[in-house]
């Protein structure tokens, strides 16, 4: 799995501050996206046992409470980034205490394979749907554009 961009600390992609990795591989290609350059699977840098270390050091540092990990992209549900994510999200699970997990797609919920329902199972909110630039609108909450569901687990 590659990624373009790691943020230790952000406020803007989830509730509270968080961790967020945005990966690359995107095979929905909307029109208006804020972030082509992650269609790509090649695009970026390749994700690292390192960087997964540091994501889950930064979790746990106790000098900036963080309330958990934010993934976009690109798609983390992505085919090329489906195992790396998987492992990334049981390592949060296993070794950071009370953090929730975050996960942007473009897959539906209705239409995930097994794969990428397993992620699913273990995350704690999963924003779903292409962005469909037509049905943007500016008051939306953690989503870009109306079609798109946050559920809650």
């Amino acid at each position: 799995m590659n990624y373009s961009k790691y943020y230790p600390i952000d406020i803007l992609n989830g509730e509270g501050t968080r961790c967020t990795l945005f990966v690359s591989g995107c095979i929905h290609n909307c029109r208006g996206c804020y972030n082509q350059s992650t269609w790509s699977p090649d695009a970026g840098e390749l994700f690292t046992d390192q960087l997964a270390d540091q994501i889950i050091k930064d979790l746990n540092d106790t000098r900036i409470k963080k309330q958990g990990l934010s993934l976009s992209g690109g798609d983390p549900l992505h085919p090329a980034n489906t195992d790396a994510i998987l492992n990334l999200i049981k390592r949060v699970k296993t070794e950071c205490v009370g953090k929730d997990i975050w996960l942007w797609s473009g897959y539906l919920l209705a239409e995930l394979n097994a794969q990428q329902q397993a992620i699913i199972d273990l995350v704690n909110v999963f924003i779903d749907g292409k962005f469909e630039q037509d049905l943007t609108e500016p008051n939306l909450r953690w989503r870009g554009s109306s079609n798109q569901v946050v559920h809650r687990f």
